[in-house]
């Protein structure tokens, strides 16, 4: 480990959890994407699964906050932004065609302060961690996805923030290119802190296998959070969406040995977790129309390591 990734864990730990919210609102087109979430991270490289985009939008100073706190490293996003703490790397955002990769990333090196050698030196490294380097003089609007992705990418470690922030980077890519760009930016990163945000993520991804803690989500609800390999053995454990009688119904799975997390969130009242051990998902609605509910959602939790 370089003495840089030392610094930041001793940065982490003495100002808070990576990414920490209470009662969290984020509103997308005049509607809440996420209500009432409360979470709070213990990793440093945390993978935060089957979250809504503005989840992402609103911890990388994007999109504004409408209720609760959001906080990044112990800071508001936008202040950890604006520090140089944390930098973000969006998914496919409008890139100027006719730059270069190497003046798209020089570019966001010099915006976050750096100049004259250190800002050369940090360039450098970011395309060498990218394996950017032999692309440097490629144009933005003809390059492949991989390379317009990791120019993002490397645009935000040239920052030089010790918190990087990414949405989804393999998304929509052909397995032959996903395995091989997953190992790239999981080496790049792997002496910073890192927040990924995915839909979902094979578990044998190398970003999968070198995060030390996953947040799943379900709604504005932590449905489950722990090491990704143990969320991923769950098998027989269900976020559930309930109408009718939800407190009865979860009260008779729990009286019959089932495991069941109900949500901390006010919006999500008719939302829990449960893990069934020896029952089967029959059993679930069986019990469920016996306590005058009905099922409308059951989700595996495993979903998001598909």
């Amino acid at each position: 480990m370089r003495p840089a990734c030392q610094t930041l864990i001793a940065y982490h730990a003495a100002v808070g959890p990576l990414l920490a919210s209470s009662s969290l609102r984020v509103d997308v087109a005049g509607s809440p994407a996420i209500d009432g979430l409360t979470l709070e991270s213990t990793g440093q490289w945390v993978l935060v699964l089957g979250a809504a985009r503005g989840l992402f939008e609103a911890a990388a100073g994007l999109r504004d906050i409408e209720h609760g706190d959001l906080l990044v490293a112990g800071a508001s996003p936008i202040s950890a932004s604006r520090t140089g703490a944390a930098a973000a790397a969006p998914i496919d955002p409008p890139l100027p065609p006719r730059w270069t990769v190497f003046q798209y990333i020089r570019w966001s090196a010099r915006l976050s302060g750096l100049s004259g050698a250190t800002c050369d030196a940090s360039v450098r490294e970011s395309l060498e961690r990218l394996q950017l380097f032999p692309h440097r003089s490629a144009r933005l609007g003809t390059a492949s996805v991989t390379v317009r992705r990791g120019t993002v990418i490397g645009a935000a470690i040239a920052t030089g923030a010790g918190i990087v922030l990414l949405e989804d980077p393999i998304v929509g890519l052909s397995r032959e290119a996903e395995g091989p760009f997953a190992r790239v930016v999981t080496r790049a990163l792997l002496d910073r802190q890192a927040l990924l945000f995915a839909g979902r993520i094979a578990l044998d991804s190398p970003m999968a296998i070198a995060a030390d803690e996953a947040i799943v989500l379900d709604g504005s609800s932590v449905v489950a959070q722990g090491r990704p390999a143990e969320i991923a053995v769950r098998e027989n454990t269900f976020a559930v969406r309930v109408v009718g009688d939800v407190e009865a119904l979860a009260k008779a799975l729990a009286d019959g040995g089932c495991h069941v997390q109900s949500s901390e969130s006010v919006v999500d009242a008719d939302r829990f977790t449960v893990s069934l051990g020896s029952l089967g998902t029959s059993d679930l609605f069986r019990v469920a129309e016996a306590n005058h509910a009905v099922v409308l959602e059951l989700r595996p939790l495993t979903r998001v390591f598909a």
